[in-house]
């Protein structure tokens, strides 16, 4: 494993680590969900290196980690900033490191669901779309309700006015986030058309047609942020792609649970090869 660094086209630098395979058959590119920091995929990764024969890029969003109150406030990061500008780097950096070997993604969450938004999107082999889908904030399961109201409407609004940053950590989200990205982000989960919201405005819209390619879209059963049911919806955004679902059960390999975040962690790692093929 070694350290990496590459530019965004906005000419911000984004830090991340490069797991190197014997003999790689391709190279595959990690894109992490929103407030997960880089390290909790390094196990996965080392295991998708060893198994696949892939070089693997894990990588940090701008802004993603910071850990001081003052600098998350001075940030003025937004989600489109790391969904768009810095998973397009990601992918620039590997077609320019890697030119002879094909080149798959994998998106957790936010992750997933961008694809159609980077310029060199059709230079892909595959991409895996992990628990990401539209969140409009109603479709979430019934008893899930509370906190995602609580979340959007009642204490996230308010602690992140107090603030200046999303201060996850003190409501129960487990990670701070810049203020941008979170208004930005609730915005998208509180219209029933999610990101296309801010099409023309925040972000351009998607170029549906560089997405040729196959791509899986996994959901877990006992996800309650991103459910199977919004899982599918996603596949409005790739309507010229090979398309292929798939619904993981904890129970059925023997785990207790895994829901919207747990996937990745080393002790759910029987769920990893329903990951890829």
């Amino acid at each position: 494993m070694k350290s990496v660094s590459f530019e965004t086209k906005d000419e911000v630098t984004l830090n991340g680590f490069l797991i190197e395979a014997s003999a790689p058959r391709g190279v595959s590119i990690i894109h992490g969900a929103t407030g997960v920091p880089m390290g909790y995929y390094k196990a996965f990764a080392q295991w998708l290196s060893s198994e696949r024969k892939h070089h693997v890029l894990i990588y940090g969003y701008r802004d993603s980690e910071l850990k001081k109150a003052s600098s998350l406030r001075r940030s003025r990061s937004n989600m489109s900033d790391w969904g768009i500008r810095d998973q397009s780097a990601a992918l620039d950096f590997a077609l320019s490191q890697f030119p002879d070997l094909p080149v798959h993604t994998i998106g957790h969450s936010l992750g997933g669901m961008c694809l159609p938004y980077h310029q060199n999107a059709d230079q892909i082999k595959s991409h895996v779309a992990i628990n990401a889908g539209p969140a409009y904030w109603r479709n979430h399961p019934w008893h899930f309700l509370p906190q995602v109201v609580l979340f959007w409407f009642v204490l996230g609004p308010v602690a992140t006015w107090l603030f200046g940053y999303m201060p996850g950590k003190l409501i129960g989200f487990n990670a701070d986030l810049p203020a941008n990205v979170y208004w930005q982000w609730r915005r998208w989960c509180s219209n029933p058309n999610f990101y296309e919201v801010d099409w023309g405005h925040e972000i351009k819209q998607p170029v549906f047609s560089r997405i040729k390619c196959e791509v899986q879209l996994i959901g877990t059963e006992d996800d309650v942020m991103i459910p199977p049911s919004q899982v599918q919806k996603l596949s409005k955004y790739f309507p010229e792609a090979s398309i292929g679902y798939k619904t993981i059960s904890p129970s059925k390999l023997g785990l207790k649970a895994i829901g919207h975040i747990g996937i990745f962690s080393p002790r759910n790692q029987l769920a990893w090869p329903e990951l890829i093929r």
